[in-house]
């Protein structure tokens, strides 16, 4: 049996939104909303960002985010504490996503990374055409990456998860993550070396 590990009492009269995650997580799981409220608006950005690198559509990726809160609402009275809340909602989140990527018809592509600065009138339309066009490849090379290899990537260098945090994302050990993770990196590289 896992022995839940409660947080310590915070310091008196410090804000709710200053409180720790776990402590907000404990309070949310007694019904506080106000505490879940503080949590959804620290971890809904970069759970956004994930699911969009994910899913590769912003409405997908929204619907997703919001499922996984939902989800991590109903589900806080079982969460245990034996990762970081942070951890936690990442791995719902990438849960949702999987499931949402097996029930498409078909894939789409991956649009992981950013759009490239702003254009403007001093801007140099074949420069931004060779920026858009390595974007493409990226974002194709991304699509081809086996699901783990792909989720291991976008965790790593995206969100900046430690390999501690991605292998209890991922329920897989830290060596796979790191194997997992040496053969996106290498594949990403092949794929992109006519960019170089």
């Amino acid at each position: 049996m896992i022995e839940r590990t409660v947080p310590p009492p915070p310091e008196p009269g410090l804000p709710v939104r200053d409180l720790p995650d776990g402590l907000l997580a404990v309070r949310a799981a007694e019904g506080d909303e106000d505490s879940f409220a503080v949590l959804v608006q620290r971890h809904g950005r970069p759970l956004l960002a994930l699911a969009r690198c994910m899913l590769g559509d912003p409405q997908d990726a929204e619907e997703a985010v919001q499922d996984a809160f939902v989800s991590a609402w109903r589900r806080l009275p079982e969460y245990r504490h034996g990762a970081e809340f942070r951890t936690w909602m990442h791995r719902i989140t990438v849960n949702r996503c999987l499931t949402m990527r097996r029930r498409r018809p078909s894939p789409l592509p991956l649009d992981a990374v950013a759009e490239p600065a702003a254009k403007d009138a001093w801007s140099q339309p074949a420069r931004f055409a060779e920026q858009d066009a390595a974007t493409a490849a990226l974002c194709r090379a991304l699509g081809d990456l086996a699901a783990g290899q792909r989720i291991c990537w976008i965790l790593r260098e995206v969100q900046g998860l430690s390999y501690k945090e991605i292998s209890q994302v991922t329920r897989t050990s830290e060596q796979t993550v790191r194997g997992r993770l040496f053969r996106a990196r290498r594949s990403l590289q092949e794929a992109m070396s006519p960019w170089r």
